[in-house]
Protein backbone atom coordinates (compact mmCIF):
# COMPACT_ATOMS: atom_id res chain seq x y z
CA UNK A 1 0.00 0.00 0.00
CA UNK A 2 1.02 3.65 0.16
CA UNK A 3 1.16 6.46 2.70
CA UNK A 4 -1.71 8.86 3.27
CA UNK A 5 0.57 11.80 2.46
CA UNK A 6 3.45 11.96 0.00
CA UNK A 7 6.15 14.64 -0.45
CA UNK A 8 5.75 16.36 -3.80
CA UNK A 9 6.47 19.49 -5.79
CA UNK A 10 3.79 21.02 -8.01
CA UNK A 11 5.29 22.69 -11.08
CA UNK A 12 4.28 24.29 -14.32
CA UNK A 13 6.33 23.20 -17.27
CA UNK A 14 5.45 25.03 -20.50
CA UNK A 15 1.67 24.84 -20.90
CA UNK A 16 1.23 21.88 -18.54
CA UNK A 17 1.30 21.30 -14.79
CA UNK A 18 2.33 18.18 -12.88
CA UNK A 19 2.95 16.72 -9.48
CA UNK A 20 6.65 15.86 -9.40
CA UNK A 21 8.04 13.24 -7.04
CA UNK A 22 11.42 11.92 -5.94
CA UNK A 23 11.47 8.22 -6.74
CA UNK A 24 12.64 7.49 -3.18
CA UNK A 25 9.44 9.00 -1.76
CA UNK A 26 7.13 6.67 -3.69
CA UNK A 27 5.98 3.12 -2.90
CA UNK A 28 6.78 0.11 -5.04
CA UNK A 29 6.02 0.75 -8.70
CA UNK A 30 3.14 -1.73 -8.64
CA UNK A 31 1.28 0.75 -6.40
CA UNK A 32 1.98 3.87 -8.45
CA UNK A 33 -1.22 3.86 -10.49
CA UNK A 34 -3.57 3.70 -7.51
CA UNK A 35 -1.62 6.40 -5.72
CA UNK A 36 -1.50 8.78 -8.69
CA UNK A 37 -5.20 8.26 -9.44
CA UNK A 38 -6.04 9.06 -5.85
CA UNK A 39 -3.86 12.16 -5.73
CA UNK A 40 -5.15 13.58 -9.01
CA UNK A 41 -8.83 12.79 -8.41
CA UNK A 42 -9.37 10.16 -11.10
CA UNK A 43 -11.48 8.55 -12.38
CA UNK A 44 -14.01 11.38 -12.47
CA UNK A 45 -17.16 11.02 -14.64
CA UNK A 46 -17.67 14.77 -14.28
CA UNK A 47 -14.28 15.41 -15.93
CA UNK A 48 -13.27 18.02 -13.31
CA UNK A 49 -11.05 16.14 -10.82
CA UNK A 50 -12.33 18.32 -8.00
CA UNK A 51 -11.42 15.62 -5.48
CA UNK A 52 -7.74 15.80 -6.37
CA UNK A 53 -4.97 17.91 -7.83
CA UNK A 54 -5.97 17.46 -11.47
CA UNK A 55 -7.51 20.25 -13.48
CA UNK A 56 -10.01 18.41 -15.66
CA UNK A 57 -8.01 18.64 -18.91
CA UNK A 58 -5.16 16.42 -20.06
CA UNK A 59 -2.48 19.13 -19.72
CA UNK A 60 -3.30 19.48 -16.01
CA UNK A 61 -3.47 15.77 -15.14
CA UNK A 62 0.16 14.72 -15.14
CA UNK A 63 2.82 13.28 -12.85
CA UNK A 64 6.60 12.98 -13.11
CA UNK A 65 9.05 10.85 -11.16
CA UNK A 66 12.71 11.92 -10.91
CA UNK A 67 15.84 10.21 -9.57
CA UNK A 68 19.59 10.23 -10.15
CA UNK A 69 20.51 8.32 -13.27
CA UNK A 70 22.85 5.40 -13.86
CA UNK A 71 22.78 6.12 -17.60
CA UNK A 72 26.27 7.08 -18.84
CA UNK A 73 24.92 10.10 -20.75
CA UNK A 74 22.36 11.37 -18.24
CA UNK A 75 22.24 13.09 -14.86
CA UNK A 76 18.66 12.18 -13.92
CA UNK A 77 16.01 9.68 -14.95
CA UNK A 78 12.56 11.10 -15.65
CA UNK A 79 9.39 9.03 -15.91
CA UNK A 80 6.21 10.70 -17.14
CA UNK A 81 2.68 9.57 -16.31
CA UNK A 82 -0.51 10.84 -17.95
CA UNK A 83 -3.34 10.37 -15.47
CA UNK A 84 -6.53 9.69 -17.41
CA UNK A 85 -9.35 11.88 -16.15
CA UNK A 86 -12.40 9.64 -16.52
CA UNK A 87 -10.74 6.22 -16.32
CA UNK A 88 -8.80 4.38 -13.64
CA UNK A 89 -5.65 4.44 -15.73
CA UNK A 90 -2.21 6.06 -15.81
CA UNK A 91 -0.56 5.98 -19.23
CA UNK A 92 3.24 5.78 -19.42
CA UNK A 93 3.28 5.21 -23.18
CA UNK A 94 4.94 8.49 -24.13
CA UNK A 95 6.72 11.58 -22.88
CA UNK A 96 5.46 15.13 -22.23
CA UNK A 97 7.66 17.82 -23.74
CA UNK A 98 6.19 20.57 -21.58
CA UNK A 99 6.84 18.76 -18.30
CA UNK A 100 10.34 17.94 -19.58
CA UNK A 101 11.05 21.66 -19.16
CA UNK A 102 10.47 21.40 -15.40
CA UNK A 103 12.81 18.44 -14.86
CA UNK A 104 16.12 20.36 -14.96
CA UNK A 105 15.07 23.12 -12.55
CA UNK A 106 13.53 20.50 -10.24
CA UNK A 107 16.74 18.43 -10.23
CA UNK A 108 18.89 21.41 -9.27
CA UNK A 109 16.43 22.90 -6.77
CA UNK A 110 16.05 19.51 -5.06
CA UNK A 111 19.81 18.85 -4.81
CA UNK A 112 20.00 15.97 -7.29
CA UNK A 113 22.61 17.88 -9.32
CA UNK A 114 25.37 20.25 -8.21
CA UNK A 115 24.81 23.44 -10.22
CA UNK A 116 27.37 25.78 -11.71
CA UNK A 117 26.98 29.52 -11.90
CA UNK A 118 25.65 30.59 -15.30
CA UNK A 119 24.42 28.23 -18.01
CA UNK A 120 23.67 24.67 -16.90
CA UNK A 121 22.95 21.64 -19.05
CA UNK A 122 20.91 18.96 -17.29
CA UNK A 123 21.06 15.66 -19.16
CA UNK A 124 17.73 13.88 -18.82
CA UNK A 125 17.00 10.24 -19.61
CA UNK A 126 13.30 9.85 -20.33
CA UNK A 127 12.42 6.30 -19.30
CA UNK A 128 9.18 6.31 -21.33
CA UNK A 129 10.90 6.80 -24.69
CA UNK A 130 14.47 5.76 -23.76
CA UNK A 131 15.67 9.08 -25.23
CA UNK A 132 18.08 11.75 -23.98
CA UNK A 133 16.92 15.36 -23.54
CA UNK A 134 19.14 18.30 -22.63
CA UNK A 135 17.57 21.03 -20.51
CA UNK A 136 19.60 24.24 -20.82
CA UNK A 137 18.96 27.19 -18.49
CA UNK A 138 20.61 29.78 -16.25
CA UNK A 139 21.49 29.38 -12.57
CA UNK A 140 22.35 32.26 -10.24
CA UNK A 141 23.38 31.93 -6.61
CA UNK A 142 22.80 28.20 -6.84
CA UNK A 143 19.17 28.49 -7.95
CA UNK A 144 17.50 28.26 -11.37
CA UNK A 145 16.62 31.68 -12.73
CA UNK A 146 12.86 32.13 -12.97
CA UNK A 147 12.39 35.71 -14.17
CA UNK A 148 12.97 36.63 -17.79
CA UNK A 149 11.51 37.99 -21.01
CA UNK A 150 10.30 34.82 -22.73
CA UNK A 151 6.56 34.63 -23.33
CA UNK A 152 5.11 31.37 -24.60
CA UNK A 153 1.64 31.07 -26.14
CA UNK A 154 -0.93 29.88 -23.63
CA UNK A 155 0.89 31.11 -20.50
CA UNK A 156 0.28 34.59 -19.12
CA UNK A 157 3.36 36.69 -18.35
CA UNK A 158 7.04 36.11 -19.06
CA UNK A 159 9.79 33.99 -17.49
CA UNK A 160 13.36 32.77 -17.95
CA UNK A 161 13.93 30.63 -21.07
CA UNK A 162 14.64 26.91 -20.89
CA UNK A 163 15.94 25.34 -24.10
CA UNK A 164 15.08 21.70 -24.63
CA UNK A 165 17.19 19.69 -27.06
CA UNK A 166 15.75 16.28 -27.92
CA UNK A 167 18.70 14.23 -29.17
CA UNK A 168 18.04 11.66 -31.91
CA UNK A 169 14.28 11.80 -31.27
CA UNK A 170 13.34 9.35 -34.03
CA UNK A 171 11.69 6.10 -32.98
CA UNK A 172 10.78 7.18 -29.45
CA UNK A 173 7.64 5.01 -29.42
CA UNK A 174 8.08 2.46 -32.20
CA UNK A 175 11.83 2.36 -32.75
CA UNK A 176 11.57 3.92 -36.22
CA UNK A 177 11.25 7.52 -37.40
CA UNK A 178 8.85 6.30 -40.11
CA UNK A 179 7.17 3.28 -38.49
CA UNK A 180 5.69 1.93 -41.74
CA UNK A 181 8.78 2.81 -43.78
CA UNK A 182 6.71 5.25 -45.83
CA UNK A 183 6.55 9.04 -45.83
CA UNK A 184 2.82 8.78 -46.62
CA UNK A 185 0.31 5.96 -46.28
CA UNK A 186 -3.32 5.55 -47.27
CA UNK A 187 -5.99 4.62 -44.75
CA UNK A 188 -9.46 3.45 -45.75
CA UNK A 189 -11.75 5.04 -43.16
CA UNK A 190 -15.26 3.50 -43.11
CA UNK A 191 -17.17 6.79 -42.89
CA UNK A 192 -15.20 8.88 -45.40
CA UNK A 193 -13.18 6.54 -47.60
CA UNK A 194 -9.47 6.67 -48.38
CA UNK A 195 -7.30 9.44 -46.95
CA UNK A 196 -3.58 10.13 -46.97
CA UNK A 197 -1.73 10.25 -43.65
CA UNK A 198 1.87 10.60 -42.51
CA UNK A 199 2.85 8.50 -39.51
CA UNK A 200 5.99 9.90 -37.92
CA UNK A 201 7.65 8.97 -34.63
CA UNK A 202 9.91 11.73 -33.29
CA UNK A 203 9.77 12.40 -29.52
CA UNK A 204 6.36 10.67 -29.61
CA UNK A 205 4.47 8.80 -32.31
CA UNK A 206 2.09 11.04 -34.27
CA UNK A 207 -0.37 10.88 -37.16
CA UNK A 208 -0.74 13.85 -39.49
CA UNK A 209 -3.69 14.33 -41.82
CA UNK A 210 -4.80 17.21 -44.04
CA UNK A 211 -7.76 19.02 -42.46
CA UNK A 212 -9.46 19.26 -45.86
CA UNK A 213 -9.58 15.46 -46.14
CA UNK A 214 -11.59 15.37 -42.90
CA UNK A 215 -14.00 18.09 -44.00
CA UNK A 216 -12.44 20.67 -41.67
CA UNK A 217 -11.15 24.20 -42.27
CA UNK A 218 -8.09 23.58 -40.10
CA UNK A 219 -8.40 26.63 -37.85
CA UNK A 220 -11.18 25.33 -35.58
CA UNK A 221 -10.74 26.22 -31.91
CA UNK A 222 -11.16 23.55 -29.21
CA UNK A 223 -14.62 24.83 -28.22
CA UNK A 224 -15.83 24.41 -31.80
CA UNK A 225 -14.40 20.90 -32.06
CA UNK A 226 -16.07 19.95 -28.80
CA UNK A 227 -19.42 20.75 -30.46
CA UNK A 228 -18.65 18.24 -33.24
CA UNK A 229 -19.00 14.81 -31.59
CA UNK A 230 -19.02 13.00 -34.95
CA UNK A 231 -15.70 14.60 -35.84
CA UNK A 232 -14.17 13.56 -32.50
CA UNK A 233 -15.25 9.99 -33.22
CA UNK A 234 -13.78 10.21 -36.72
CA UNK A 235 -10.46 11.53 -35.42
CA UNK A 236 -10.27 8.70 -32.91
CA UNK A 237 -11.09 6.17 -35.64
CA UNK A 238 -8.20 7.48 -37.75
CA UNK A 239 -5.96 7.42 -34.67
CA UNK A 240 -6.71 3.81 -33.74
CA UNK A 241 -6.41 2.55 -37.31
CA UNK A 242 -3.06 4.30 -37.72
CA UNK A 243 -1.92 2.99 -34.33
CA UNK A 244 -2.29 -0.56 -35.64
CA UNK A 245 -0.42 0.32 -38.85
CA UNK A 246 2.42 1.76 -36.73
CA UNK A 247 2.63 -1.41 -34.63
CA UNK A 248 1.49 0.31 -31.43
CA UNK A 249 -2.00 -1.20 -31.16
CA UNK A 250 -2.36 -4.96 -31.61
CA UNK A 251 -5.97 -4.44 -32.66
CA UNK A 252 -8.44 -1.57 -32.92
CA UNK A 253 -9.75 -2.49 -29.47
CA UNK A 254 -6.27 -2.54 -27.98
CA UNK A 255 -5.31 0.72 -29.72
CA UNK A 256 -8.34 2.42 -28.17
CA UNK A 257 -7.02 1.61 -24.67
CA UNK A 258 -3.68 3.37 -25.33
CA UNK A 259 -4.59 6.97 -24.61
CA UNK A 260 -1.32 8.88 -24.88
CA UNK A 261 0.17 7.76 -28.19
CA UNK A 262 -0.07 8.09 -31.04
CA UNK A 263 -1.23 11.70 -31.12
CA UNK A 264 -3.43 12.72 -34.03
CA UNK A 265 -3.05 16.15 -35.60
CA UNK A 266 -4.70 17.78 -38.60
CA UNK A 267 -2.85 20.45 -40.56
CA UNK A 268 -3.77 23.10 -43.11
CA UNK A 269 -2.00 25.86 -45.04
CA UNK A 270 -1.17 29.07 -43.17
CA UNK A 271 -4.16 31.36 -42.71
CA UNK A 272 -5.34 34.23 -40.55
CA UNK A 273 -6.93 32.64 -37.48
CA UNK A 274 -8.32 33.69 -34.11
CA UNK A 275 -6.68 32.38 -30.93
CA UNK A 276 -8.17 31.45 -27.57
CA UNK A 277 -7.21 34.90 -26.25
CA UNK A 278 -9.18 36.56 -29.10
CA UNK A 279 -6.00 37.80 -30.78
CA UNK A 280 -5.19 36.96 -34.39
CA UNK A 281 -2.43 34.82 -35.84
CA UNK A 282 -1.56 36.29 -39.24
CA UNK A 283 -0.87 33.95 -42.14
CA UNK A 284 2.51 35.60 -42.79
CA UNK A 285 3.62 34.80 -39.22
CA UNK A 286 3.42 31.02 -39.66
CA UNK A 287 4.37 28.21 -42.02
CA UNK A 288 1.18 26.19 -41.49
CA UNK A 289 -1.74 25.70 -39.09
CA UNK A 290 -2.15 22.70 -36.78
CA UNK A 291 -4.72 21.34 -34.33
CA UNK A 292 -4.25 18.27 -32.14
CA UNK A 293 -6.14 15.86 -29.93
CA UNK A 294 -4.78 14.75 -26.56
CA UNK A 295 -6.43 11.88 -24.69
CA UNK A 296 -9.60 12.38 -26.71
CA UNK A 297 -9.78 16.12 -26.03
CA UNK A 298 -8.97 19.00 -28.41
CA UNK A 299 -5.69 20.44 -27.11
CA UNK A 300 -5.71 24.10 -26.08
CA UNK A 301 -2.24 24.60 -27.58
CA UNK A 302 -0.13 21.75 -28.96
CA UNK A 303 1.60 18.94 -27.06
CA UNK A 304 5.32 19.79 -27.18
CA UNK A 305 6.46 16.38 -28.32
CA UNK A 306 3.89 16.53 -31.11
CA UNK A 307 5.18 19.98 -32.03
CA UNK A 308 8.70 18.60 -32.30
CA UNK A 309 7.37 15.77 -34.46
CA UNK A 310 5.57 18.35 -36.61
CA UNK A 311 8.86 20.18 -37.12
CA UNK A 312 10.53 16.95 -38.19
CA UNK A 313 7.64 15.96 -40.48
CA UNK A 314 7.63 19.40 -42.12
CA UNK A 315 11.22 18.77 -43.20
CA UNK A 316 10.54 15.31 -44.65
CA UNK A 317 9.88 15.84 -48.33
CA UNK A 318 6.48 14.56 -49.43
CA UNK A 319 4.92 14.19 -45.98
CA UNK A 320 1.39 15.49 -45.40
CA UNK A 321 2.90 18.32 -43.34
CA UNK A 322 5.59 19.15 -45.92
CA UNK A 323 2.95 19.31 -48.66
CA UNK A 324 1.09 22.22 -47.02
CA UNK A 325 3.99 23.97 -45.25
CA UNK A 326 5.65 27.10 -46.61
CA UNK A 327 9.23 26.68 -45.42
CA UNK A 328 12.23 28.78 -46.34
CA UNK A 329 15.20 26.49 -47.20
CA UNK A 330 17.89 26.97 -44.53
CA UNK A 331 20.05 23.88 -44.90
CA UNK A 332 19.68 20.98 -42.48
CA UNK A 333 18.04 22.98 -39.71
CA UNK A 334 14.69 24.62 -40.44
CA UNK A 335 12.87 26.73 -37.91
CA UNK A 336 9.22 25.80 -38.30
CA UNK A 337 6.52 28.29 -37.23
CA UNK A 338 3.28 26.56 -36.30
CA UNK A 339 -0.06 28.32 -35.88
CA UNK A 340 -2.04 26.77 -33.02
CA UNK A 341 -5.06 27.64 -30.83
CA UNK A 342 -2.93 29.63 -28.36
CA UNK A 343 -0.71 31.46 -30.85
CA UNK A 344 2.53 30.64 -32.65
CA UNK A 345 5.09 28.01 -31.67
CA UNK A 346 8.54 27.84 -33.27
CA UNK A 347 10.39 24.52 -33.39
CA UNK A 348 13.90 23.80 -34.65
CA UNK A 349 14.47 20.48 -36.40
CA UNK A 350 17.65 18.97 -37.84
CA UNK A 351 16.55 16.43 -40.44
CA UNK A 352 18.44 14.88 -43.36
CA UNK A 353 17.98 12.15 -45.93
CA UNK A 354 21.00 9.87 -46.34
CA UNK A 355 21.01 6.97 -48.79
CA UNK A 356 17.24 7.15 -49.02
CA UNK A 357 16.73 7.04 -45.24
CA UNK A 358 15.36 9.98 -43.27
CA UNK A 359 17.24 10.77 -40.04
CA UNK A 360 16.21 13.22 -37.30
CA UNK A 361 19.31 14.41 -35.46
CA UNK A 362 17.78 16.88 -33.04
CA UNK A 363 14.66 18.85 -32.26
CA UNK A 364 14.69 21.97 -30.10
CA UNK A 365 12.34 24.54 -28.63
CA UNK A 366 12.12 27.00 -25.75
CA UNK A 367 9.83 26.72 -22.75
CA UNK A 368 9.50 28.26 -19.32
CA UNK A 369 8.79 26.60 -15.96
CA UNK A 370 7.92 27.59 -12.41
CA UNK A 371 7.64 25.87 -9.03
CA UNK A 372 4.14 26.46 -7.65
CA UNK A 373 4.36 24.73 -4.29
CA UNK A 374 6.21 22.05 -2.37
CA UNK A 375 5.00 20.00 0.55
CA UNK A 376 2.69 17.00 0.90
CA UNK A 377 -0.22 15.74 -1.17
CA UNK A 378 -2.86 13.52 0.38
CA UNK A 379 -4.39 10.33 -0.96
CA UNK A 380 -7.81 8.95 -0.18
CA UNK A 381 -9.52 5.58 -0.19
Amino acid sequence: MFSEKVPAVFMRGGTSKALIFHRKDLPEQANWDNLFLSLMGSPDPYMRQLNGMGGGVSSLSKVAIIEKSAHPHADVDYTFGQVIINEAKVDYGGNCGNISAAVGPFAISEGLIEPVEGENIVRIFNTNTKKIIHGVFEVRNGKPVTTGDLEIPGVAGTAAPIRLDFLEPGGATTGKLLPTGNVCDELDIPSIGKIQVSMVDAANACIFVNAHDLGLRGDELPSELNQMPEMLVLLNTVRTMASCKMGIGRSLEHAATIKTVPYICFVSPSKDAKTLSETMVQANQIDFTARAMSNGQPHLALPLTLSLCLGVAANITGSVVHQIAKLSPTGEQNKVRIGMPSGVLTVGAQVQQIDGQWIAYKGSFYRTARKLFEGFVYSFG
